[in-house]
């Protein structure tokens, strides 16, 4: 077992990582936990593992895969109800984000909508153990809940859970398409985080163990069901990674095609990140990133370094054939009006984070090669 911190975050992981939940529990001396999880990730754990924690545990199962805000609502009123002092999530980002949207709220003012309150930092401890590897959620300090149908990002650096829990475990019973998609959600997170505007070198080094562990070990999870520890804490570097960075155009574009295809959110951004790093390259002196073309240049040559690849033109064509390899298919044949609905629904703001500009006409023009694929 192996602990790490980062930033104000301690990082488990390794043998008897998911035991260290429990202890960490009684140091701080708490008796009652809200645990944030579906019924298939409190029964993975087994009986034996929640009656290890003094106290009580009270189980929050009902919330969605993409979080409605009435139901956090009702996750904070049960906290509150049962007197709880401490958060616990087990599961993908959706857990994750209801978790740490309940740790914000639950001080707040109950008549008032939360999300038009002012955050503060609050004693409320949250320990987080992702079941898949993927979104990186464990690690960053965002959340995501849909108001009125309507996406809404939550921030503040109180969002990011006091313990990670890393048990690799849980990826060997994982459907594989769950696999696959949350291993390139992962792998694209990493790639967008180590061109965005925003990056350091603290989370271009990040991004860089995320991209060298997933090349490496992506066939072994996929076809063998091996090397979860890698893919656990490739996923976990990724987290770290966009936590500085945040992601870029092909996240940004990748949302609207989960809503309308019902692709998985990983799935989705890998089919737009192919088309997204072509135009980085062919756009690049248009570039936006105060630190330069030629440093830009620079990044995408060190990207070439990682995929051992010659040139960009091989590393975007060595995705592309992952995308293929995973048999992970692209829409099929859609019209104009698609396009059109695909590029009103971009967030603007994670276009400017990616290092060029992008108009209107550039993402239609993305989208039509992204919808126009068939199946291979």
């Amino acid at each position: 077992m192996q602990k790490e911190n980062y930033k104000t975050q301690v990082i488990v992981s390794g043998e008897g990582a998911l035991q260290e939940a429990a202890l960490i529990v009684r140091k701080l001396g708490v008796q009652n936990i809200l645990a944030v999880c579906s019924k298939s990730a409190k029964k993975h754990c087994g009986e034996e593992f929640w009656r290890e924690f003094p106290g009580k545990v009270i189980f929050f199962h009902a919330f969605s895969p993409n979080p409605k805000y009435e139901e956090v609502e009702a996750g904070v009123a049960l906290f509150e109800k049962e007197q709880c002092e401490m958060v616990l999530s087990m599961g993908g980002g959706s857990a994750m984000d209801v978790a740490k949207c309940i740790k914000m709220f639950a001080p707040m003012d109950k008549h008032e909508n939360y999300l038009k309150q002012e955050k503060k930092v609050n004693d409320i401890r949250h320990i987080a153990i992702p079941s898949t590897a993927g979104t990186g959620s464990e690690s960053t300090s965002f959340a995501v809940v849909y108001y009125q149908e309507e996406k809404q990002s939550v921030a503040h650096s109180s969002l990011l859970p006091d313990y990670a829990i890393l048990h690799a475990g849980f990826l060997e019973n994982l459907p594989l398409y769950q696999k696959k998609a949350t291993m390139m959600d992962a792998l694209c997170q990493a790639v967008e985080s180590y061109w965005s505007v925003n990056s350091t070198k603290e989370s271009r080094q990040y991004a860089r163990e995320a991209i060298v562990a997933l090349r490496k070990a992506w066939q072994g999870y996929v076809e063998e069901n091996t090397n979860w520890l890698q893919i656990m804490a490739a996923a976990n570097f990724a987290g770290r990674a966009i936590n500085i960075s945040k992601t870029t155009a092909a996240h940004a574009m990748s949302y609207k095609i989960t809503s309308m295809y019902g692709f998985a959110h990983g799935h989705a951004a890998a089919i737009c990140l192919p088309k997204t790093w072509a135009y980085l390259q062919e756009h690049i002196d248009d570039c936006t990133d105060e630190r330069g073309k030629d440093y830009l240049l620079q990044i995408l040559e060190e990207l070439n370094q990682m995929l051992g690849t010659e040139n960009t033109q091989e590393s975007i064509s060595w995705f592309t054939k992952l995308i293929d390899d995973l048999e992970l298919p692209y829409p099929v044949q859609c019209g104009e009006e698609d396009v059109e609905i695909l590029s009103a629904s971009v967030n603007a703001e994670r276009l400017n984070n990616f290092p060029v500009k992008v108009t209107k006409e550039a993402l239609c023009a993305m989208y039509r090669e992204i919808v126009g694929e068939t199946q291979r």
